[in-house]
């Protein structure tokens, strides 16, 4: 995997530019929301809907033989971007937590609701794993 960075840009914080893969099995894991193995939330703030819905992104991963290092685009949908925004630092120990320090392609899509209640963030990702 080859951070794309050109020069002279600014670094980004907290996620990559680009990402340049070789050819290898492409897993596509669809949206996960902070609920648990039963469907269940169990809290309404972001940070732990956070954590769960990462470690979801991640179950549906290891499934397909994937780990984290793997994921090359992140895509997230939030619907309460000042809890998003308080709640950055904690999120991104989250993030150190279970991804450490690899940061895909990712987009933060603030929206106005989501399907499932009371989801407050989802997360989609694009991996590829060596051939």
């Amino acid at each position: 995997m080859e951070i794309l960075h050109p020069d002279g840009w600014k670094p980004p914080i907290g996620y990559s530019n680009g990402i340049s893969v070789p050819a290898g099995r492409i897993v596509f894991v669809a949206g996960q929301v902070g609920w648990n193995a039963n469907q269940v939330f169990e809290s309404e703030n972001i940070a732990p809907q956070f954590d769960q819905a990462l470690q979801n992104i991640l179950a549906v991963l290891a499934k397909g033989g994937g780990r984290a290092e793997h994921i090359c685009r992140m895509t997230a949908y939030c619907c309460d971007k000042p809890a998003y925004l308080a709640a950055r630092r904690e999120l991104g120990a989250i993030w150190q937590k279970h991804m450490g320090k690899h940061f895909p392609a990712m987009s933060m899509i603030f929206v106005d609701d989501l399907l499932d209640n009371p989801g407050k963030i989802e997360l989609e990702a694009t991996a590829v794993l060596p051939a």
